[in-house]
């Protein structure tokens, strides 16, 4: 397997990391409450919105300062990322020829995004401080109560920044894993929504009649999360039908993908990595 990014120092991340986050509103490093403050109530309130819509958001998790070096960080990778594109379905895999016109797993949209791959984030980033960070994953952890919650092994998908520009999108699709952790970092000028029909299907139906209903456009059981700059968010996506509206305008929609499982050492198919990365080491 390929080694992953040169290990930061612990106490070089810490820093970093504390630096970016409003401690005050979300007090990570004191989750008792010992010092006053209280993340209860926190855990609370993202646990209660995920088991409603299936998405936790947490708005302002980065302060604007930190959002600022986030921006500056963002933008000198950018121009390292590898762009695909083309035609994607609602399942993320091949259109089920099988089905008759119109079924939901024949369903297949456009797709362009860039990915700057974990071994691309130098020991300087800060997007990579906060991911590498000991107090995020714990928080993670709480907020889903999966259990244990382990950063990727994967060299090139444990940490990525999606980086969208003027015709990119993404198609209505599901995930295909449980859970994704996101942190908005610049918005397009217009264009960029994150729209969501929550909980549209469950594990014991795949609900193609409530499917087909958004992918035709019925938009009544859909909601658009702000992904304001600086919001953190976990997302259930593999039962919750989502897309990223076509981008418009010269300023790229850029958010970091931060990869965590409740399995440990978690990597991505070879596969996924060429289409994703352009490469697989």
């Amino acid at each position: 397997m390929t080694p992953s990014p040169s290990p930061i120092a612990p106490s070089s991340v810490d820093a970093r990391a504390r630096g970016l986050v409003d401690l005050e509103r979300y007090p990570l490093l004191d989750p008792a409450g010992a010092a006053g403050a209280d993340l209860g109530p926190v855990v609370d309130r993202a646990r209660a919105q995920l088991a409603s819509i299936g998405a936790a958001e947490l708005p302002g998790f980065v302060h604007p300062a930190g959002v600022a070096q986030l921006v500056e960080d963002a933008l000198a990778l950018e121009p390292s990322a590898h762009h695909s594109g083309g035609l994607g379905t609602a399942y993320l895999g091949l259109p089920d020829e099988s089905r008759p016109e119109g079924h939901p797993t024949r369903y297949v949209g456009p797709y362009g995004v860039g990915a700057v791959a974990y071994d691309q984030f130098p020991a300087s980033s800060p997007m990579r401080a906060l991911y590498e960070w000991e107090p995020l994953r714990a928080f993670v952890e709480a907020v889903l109560q999966r259990g244990p919650v382990h950063r990727y092994a994967d060299p090139l998908g444990a940490l990525n920044l999606a980086a969208m520009q003027a015709g990119d999108e993404l198609q209505w699709h599901f995930d295909q894993t449980d859970f994704v952790v996101s942190l908005a970092v610049r918005s397009s000028e217009t264009g960029g929504d994150f729209e969501v029909a929550p909980r549209v299907r469950n594990v014991d139906d795949e609900c193609y009649g409530a499917v087909a209903r958004v992918l035709d456009g019925d938009t009544d059981e859909v909601l658009t999360l702000p992904m304001t700059p600086g919001t953190l968010l976990v997302f259930e996506g593999r039962w919750s039908l989502h897309r990223v509206s076509p981008i418009q305008g010269p300023t790229s929609r850029l958010v970091g993908l931060f990869g965590y499982d409740t399995a440990p050492d978690t990597n991505s198919s070879e596969l996924l990595k060429l289409v994703r990365y352009g490469r697989s080491a």
